[in-house]
């Protein structure tokens, strides 16, 4: 089959294919240099060129300490605290995550384009997974839309929940606002799963694991409020400050398989000092769902 044919089988983007080919110098086939169309044949080493484009330019260089917990070559896996934005925004334009990785990466004399394959908002804390080029970026992400990627959460609810459930309920913007969502029948689909690990009947709260099926924005937040359960200090759905500043929700746990290697890559983050005083006996590791509810790698 051709270069082309042979990448797109392999997790190649067909933006990326395209992109390859109308750069020169992508492909080598031994020490020659080859076109996309050039046709391979059985013991062939085929080396493929990517030239990063420049760095996230409109993303200013930032000191700040980053709690990275796995790099390689090809993807980082960072720890980011609450209440910092992952992306710049209007009035976040030199306190976000992404800020902190240009400068990691300019003191490192890099380029780097920032490509954050799962999202995280502002005051949940937790593990992000970042790629480093655009191959990784586009078999990463191509593993989020089949649900190949397992995360669960943490998150400390109002009230006593039920052992374990699902909420299907489609989420949509409310009208009239910006950020907020609420259950709406003519929104996207989104399906959240949960199980209760403990119980406060002192506080009168809740502590979840849970694992998205769909990843829309602020799911969680509005299916455990439908549910009639919010997450306590979430300054949009359920203002109460009494036992933490903000929405104690914590991307706990993440597992994938490589872009590059195939290994199967497993990670996870201690539960932040806020959330963890709340339920200061509870001890959690490693998955709380099986992994064929939603992803391969079982």
């Amino acid at each position: 089959m051709t270069i082309s044919r042979f990448l797109l089988s392999h997790g190649y983007s067909s933006r990326l294919v395209v992109h390859l080919r109308n750069t020169p110098g992508s492909f080598y086939v031994g020490t020659v240099l080859v076109f996309s169309n050039h046709c391979l044949r059985e013991g062939d080493l085929l080396t493929v060129h990517l030239v990063e484009k420049k760095g996230s330019e409109a993303i200013a260089p930032v000191p700040m300490e980053l709690s990275i917990i796995y790099e390689d070559e090809h993807l980082m896996v960072v720890h980011k605290p609450a209440g910092m934005p992952v992306h710049p925004s209007q009035g976040n334009y030199g306190n976000t995550l992404s800020n902190g990785i240009a400068w990691y990466f300019k003191e490192k004399g890099q380029d780097f384009v920032f490509r954050a394959v799962n999202r995280l908002d502002r005051d949940t804390s937790g593990l992000l997974l970042v790629a480093k080029h655009m191959l990784s970026s586009c078999i990463l992400s191509g593993q989020v839309m089949h649900h190949e990627i397992h995360r669960e959460y943490a998150a400390i609810v109002s009230g006593k929940t039920e052992p374990s459930g699902t909420v299907s309920v489609p989420i949509g913007r409310k009208p009239g606002s910006a950020i907020e969502r609420i259950p709406d029948p003519h929104g996207d689909p989104a399906v959240t799963h949960y199980k209760t690990l403990s119980y406060n009947k002192d506080t009168d709260l809740s502590f979840l694991r849970l694992l998205l099926e769909t990843g829309r924005t602020h799911q969680i937040r509005v299916h455990m409020n439908y549910i009639g359960h919010p997450l306590p200090g979430d300054f949009l759905y359920h203002p109460d400050y009494r036992f933490i500043s903000r929405q104690p929700l914590h991307s706990a746990y993440l597992c994938f398989v490589h872009p590059i290697t195939k290994e199967t890559m497993e990670f996870e983050a201690p539960l932040p000092e806020d959330m963890k005083r709340l339920f200061p006996e509870l001890k959690t590791s490693g998955p709380c769902f099986p992994y064929g509810l939603r992803s391969p790698l079982g």
